[in-house]
C-alpha cells in the first residue's frame, strides 16, 4: 500500500526526472570524452616522405600532426645519408592526428661485408653467395676454359681488376665474374622476365648465364615501379643466347600499365616477332596512361 502511495506522489516525480536528466549528461559526457580521446573525425593523409631528412620534416611543422620515429637505417647510393626511404604508413593513408610513423633513413656509413672467395664454384653457387653477403652481379664475362660455368676469377666491377678474398666492401658493390664457356658450350634460352621488378629480371638473367644490357625506362627513372615491358631479343621470339650475351630491356611504370593483361596477351600468341611486341602495336586498352616512347629510346 505504502509503495503505490509513493508512486503517486510528486517527489518521486521529480526524483525520476533527476535521475534521466543525470543518466544523459553523463552519457553525454562520455561520448564527448570519447570523441576528444580518439579525435573523431581529424584523419589526415599521411605525406610521402621519401627524399627528404628527418630536420626538413620537423622544419616544416610535420611532427605537430605526426609522432615520427626512426626505427632503421640501410646504405643507399641513391639517396644522401640521413634521408628517408622507407616509412610506414605508406603515403596517402589515411590516418589521425598523433598517429606513429616509423621511418627508414639512409645511413652514413655503407656497411662492411667481406668478399667471398667464388673460385672454381659453379655459377649458380657463386651468385648465390654474392647475394647473401649483400655484393651485386655486374657483369659474367665467358672465356676459353674446360670447366662450363665454373668462376674462374672474380673482379671489382669499378676498375676490372682482381679482389682478393676476405677484401671488405660496401654492402651493394657489383663483381664481375669471369666463367668458363666448357669444352662444349650450348646455346640458350631467354629466360621469360616480362613484368618482372628489375631486380629480378636481372638476378633471372644473370641465373640463365646472361648479362644486362642498355636499360631505358619509359615512364621516368623511378626504379621502385619499374617493371620489364620489353626485352631485345623480343622475348617470344624464341632466339637463343651464347653464354655472355646481353639483353636489352625497356621498363614501365606498374603505376600507368597493366601487366597482367599485357602478360596474357603474350603467352596467348603463338607467334610473336620483336615487331608485334613494339608498343606502338600493344592493344592500347591495357594502358591506363599511355605514354609514347621516344624514338630516340628505340
Amino acid at each position: 500500500m505504502g509503495f503505490f502511495y509513493f508512486l503517486g506522489q510528486k517527489k518521486f516525480y521529480l526524483h525520476l526526472l533527476i535521475a534521466i536528466l543525470l543518466t544523459l549528461l553523463l552519457l553525454w559526457g562520455v561520448l564527448q570524452s570519447l570523441a576528444w580521446y580518439t579525435r573523431h573525425g581529424q584523419v589526415y593523409l599521411v605525406p610521402d616522405f621519401k627524399g627528404q631528412t628527418l630536420q626538413q620534416l620537423n622544419a616544416k611543422h610535420y611532427n605537430d600532426y605526426f609522432d615520427l620515429q626512426v626505427i632503421d637505417s640501410v646504405y643507399s647510393q641513391k639517396y644522401e645519408p640521413g634521408a628517408i626511404v622507407m616509412q610506414n604508413p605508406l603515403p596517402d593513408s589515411k590516418v589521425k592526428k598523433g598517429r606513429n610513423i616509423y621511418l627508414t633513413i639512409v645511413a652514413k656509413m655503407p656497411e662492411m661485408v667481406k668478399m667471398p672467395d667464388l673460385k672454381n664454384l659453379s655459377l649458380r653457387q657463386a651468385l648465390v653467395l654474392l647475394d647473401e653477403n649483400g655484393l651485386e652481379v655486374e657483369r659474367l664475362n665467358y672465356i676459353e676454359y674446360f670447366a662450363k660455368n665454373a668462376v674462374v676469377e672474380q673482379l671489382l666491377a669499378a676498375d676490372d681488376q682482381p679482389i682478393e678474398t676476405g677484401t671488405k666492401l660496401a654492402k651493394g658493390t657489383k663483381i664481375n665474374l669471369v666463367v668458363g664457356k666448357g669444352n662444349t658450350p650450348s646455346q640458350i634460352p631467354i629466360p621469360f622476365i616480362i613484368g618482372d621488378k628489375m631486380r629480378d629480371a636481372h638476378t633471372a638473367l644473370h641465373y640463365a648465364s646472361l648479362n644486362v644490357g642498355n636499360e631505358y625506362y619509359l615512364d621516368g627513372n623511378d626504379t621502385t615501379h619499374a617493371r620489364v615491358f620489353k626485352i631485345e631479343p623480343a622475348q617470344m621470339s624464341h632466339s637463343l643466347m651464347n653464354p655472355g650475351d646481353s639483353i636489352t630491356i625497356w621498363y614501365r611504370s606498374d603505376e600507368n600499365f597493366d601487366f597482367n593483361q599485357y602478360i596474357q596477351q603474350l603467352k596467348d600468341s603463338t607467334a610473336v616477332d620483336s615487331t608485334v611486341i613494339d608498343s606502338a602495336s600493344i592493344d592500347t586498352s591495357a594502358v591506363k596512361n599511355p605514354v609514347q616512347p621516344n624514338d630516340s629510346t628505340f
